[in-house]
Order: C-alpha cells, then structure tokens, then sequence
C-alpha cells in the first residue's frame, strides 16, 4: 500500500500496519485532517460532484441510471461518473490520497476500508447519518461490519450498499444429463467436479479462480472443507488459514488445476472466469450473487442454479465473510453536501432496489429487501436464508487491518498461481501468509492497546 509521498510500497506486509498508521499521522508534515491536511468544505450543495466506482464496466449501466434519476430529482447538481475496474481501483485511490484527485464520493467496500481511513481520506460518517432520512432504514448488521472494518475506531466511514455471498453455480442441465445429484456437500462437488469432465471435448467439472481475487476464493473453499469457524486461534494472536485441516483441504482443492478445469484458469479473475462459464461447457462455477445476472442472460435460468457452498460432514457449512460494499465520503471534497445527497439518494429504497436487483445481491435497505425481485432471485433468496436460518457459520476475516486487502491480493496471489503450478506447496503457501497475519495482527494490537 502506498502510505506516504516519503516511502514506496513495501513488497511484504510484516509491519505496514504499524507504519501506515504513524505516517498517516507524521508524515510529510500531515495534521491527521486528511491527505496533505486538506479537510475540504461542505459547499454549497449545488454543482459538480465526481463519482468513483470500484466495479467499473460490470456496474457501469446501473450505475448511469441511478445519476441519470438522481440529476432529474436535483438539477442543480451534476455528477461526473468514473469507472475504474475492481482490480485498480486501491491503487487509484491510494495515488490520489497522496497525489491529489480525489473524487468526493467512491465506492469503498470492507476490504479497503481500513486502509482509506488509516490514511485520513475519509469522512466520519456517524452524524450524517443520524441526521439523515436513511437512519433506521439500513441493515444493521451491514453497518456493524463496515464500523468494524474501519481500523478499530468504531467510526463509520462507508454507508452500506449491499452485502455479497459465496455461491456455488451449477449447470442443471449437464448434472441431470449425467446423473448427478446437486453438489450440495463437499464430496457430491468433488465427484462432479471429476465425472463432468471430459478434456478431449473440452468439457470441464469446474472452474478455478487462480487470476485476481484468487485468495478469498480459495480460503472459502479451505475453511469450508475443514470445518474451522474462526479466523484466529483462542488467543487472537495467531491464524488458523495454517492450520493442517485447512492445508489439507487446500492441497485438494488446488489439485483441481488443470484435471478438472481449463488450463487458462490460472491467469483468470472473475470476469474472465464468469465469462468462461456461460460460453462454455463446465459444469460448476465458485463466485458471489454479483455474476448471477449474467448467468441468466447467457444461460437463461433453466439450465442453472445457484446455491450456497457445499456442507462438510454432519451437514456444517461454513463460509468466509464476503465483504459489505458501501460509498464513502471523501474528506477532501469541496461539496460534501452535494455528496451526501447523492449518497443518501444511492442508498434510499428505489435506488437500492434497483441497484441490488441488477448486481444480484443482497440490498442494505431494510425496505429494498422486502420488494418482489427478491423472491424471484433464486441464489439471493437462498443467501439469505442461510445467512439467517442457523445453518451456516460465517468466518470473519480481518477487514480492520489496513492491509488486509494487500495480503490477500497483491502479496499472495502470485504464490496462490505456484502452488496451482505444483512449484510451492499448500503447505509453504500458508505458512508464509499465517506469518504476514501474524505479524500484521500484532502491530493492530499494539496501536489499540
């Protein structure tokens, strides 16, 4: 992570907690109020405002409509929409905290989130909304994770937009063709994987994410396995990702490489995966309720289904948290009444609903969750009962460290791609990233007492 005009990007993880978390406070003279000390205004609620979204090109269209509403609801106010791909999106905003540039509204889900506010750039938003027509109306839930995910202040940064899952996609049709029951446990996922392929006709089992966002995908699948429900051990100061049962479970999901999957699954993240899997012949699919639209255009919905993630033995299942998506009021904004107006009108019943129904997730607004679509979006309705049925443990992973989001992409994915290559093994994969969280554990510790 980009922490200062003094210092570049460290390449390992072992102590940038402790020093995003002084700099942002000493370095290169800034007073705490912002990046470069620039506390912005509140403006005078009319004019330009500019819009960051971290999904740019997949939530593009939907996106558009919901300004398009918002300028005609208030036509004094313009809002300039930028769209950057999901995959650049930290790095942008991290040059533009340091650089200059910052838009005053962007998308900043959980796993960033720490990160942006150890660097000052965002906006507290806890009075704003209690002031505001969106009090009482959000999940609750969504805003204790993005409070949680913040660095350890309990300050809200993000207002809530949706909230994603993990879900396994099937195709109905090549599991009724060739016999299959649903792959509703670990073992049934496992043998369809194998009984569906067939390489010679390009006919795969699975799909396996090894380009970016690998790492969350593959701890799902380890703690799934496993059985394992929490991220860290009895003491907090250790992490189980190490631990024998997930190396185990890891070691059987990465030999799905290239027995199992196309060979071009190493390179491929979620939009070249998801893509692969609509044109293509293979029957499962790992991702979130975020591809579910672009399934039903490709396939229909006959011909797939989308469920929650296998169950282990004794019918447990157990998934990593996906991160709560959000918009965050950057502190440099000039016209932070504008921005909040737009934020507010993102995240107001209709806009939610119609945001949430075209991505395929799960709406922050308790009244969005209650509109028809929801019912009729198969994996989204089955998300959420098992979000609320007891049948599913969730695993918390530790958005609050600032660099959270670095360990599991940028530090990582490259060795996650050896061990798929059989170059590393699970074993060493794991143990090195327990050591980056280890170390990065400690030093939140010791800057929250």
């Amino acid at each position: 992570m980009k922490i200062s005009n003094c210092r570049s990007r460290r390449a390992a993880l072992s102590v940038a907690l402790g020093s995003v978390l002084a700099l942002t406070a000493t370095a290169c003279g800034d007073d705490g109020s912002g990046a470069g000390g620039d506390k912005g205004a509140e403006g005078s609620g009319k004019g330009k405002i500019v819009f960051w979204d971290n999904n740019g090109g997949v939530r593009t269209d939907i996106w558009k409509k919901i300004i398009a509403d918002f300028e005609k609801a208030n036509p004094n106010i313009d809002v300039q929409y930028v769209g950057i791909p999901a995959t650049e999106y930290q790095s942008k905003v991290d040059t533009a905290i340091q650089g200059g540039g910052l838009p005053d509204v962007g998308g900043v889900g959980a796993a960033m989130l720490a990160g942006f506010s150890a660097q000052k750039a965002l906006e507290p938003l806890d009075e704003r909304l209690a002031k505001s027509s969106l009090n009482g109306k959000l999940n609750e839930n969504m805003v204790k994770s993005l409070k949680a995910a913040g660095g350890g202040d309990g300050t809200l940064y993000s207002i809530p937009t949706s909230a994603n899952n993990g879900v396994l996609y099937y195709r109905t049709d090549l599991f009724k063709k060739a016999g299959l029951d649903a792959p509703t446990t670990w073992d049934k996922f496992y043998k369809a994987a194998e009984k569906l392929t067939n390489r010679s006709r390009n006919e795969f089992g699975y799909t396996i994410r090894g380009g970016a966002g690998s790492i969350a995908q593959a701890l799902d699948a380890m703690y799934g396995q496993s059985g394992i429900t929490s991220f860290w051990d009895a003491s907090g100061a250790r992490t189980t990702v190490n631990d024998p049962k997930n190396v185990a479970a890891l070691e059987k999901y990465a030999a799905l490489y290239k027995k199992v999957t196309p060979e071009a699954d190493l390179n491929n993240d979620f939009t070249k995966m998801v893509a692969q899997w609509d044109s293509g012949t293979i029957g499962m699919l790992n991702h979130n309720l975020g591809s579910y639209q672009d399934h039903v255009k490709a396939l229909g919905v006959d011909k797939f289904r989308g469920i929650p993630q296998p169950t282990g033995p004794g019918g447990k299942r157990v998934q990593v948290s996906n991160p709560v998506d959000g918009l965050g009021l950057f502190k440099s904004s000039k016209n932070k009444e504008a921005a909040w107006k737009f934020i507010e009108f993102a995240v107001s019943h209709a806009s939610n609903s119609k945001w949430n129904e075209s991505a395929g997730a799960i709406p922050s607004n308790k009244e969005a969750v209650q509109d028809a679509w929801i019912s009729k979006a198969e994996p989204t309705k089955l998300a959420a009962q098992a979000l609320n049925d007891g049948s599913t443990t969730i695993v918390q992973l530790p958005y609050y460290l600032p660099d959270w989001n670095t360990i599991s992409k940028a530090d990582n994915e490259p060795n996650f791609q050896r061990v798929l290559l059989g170059k590393m093994s699970a074993k060493d994969f794991l143990d090195t990233l327990a050591d980056q969280l280890d170390k990065a554990q400690a030093e939140w510790k010791k800057q929250h007492g």
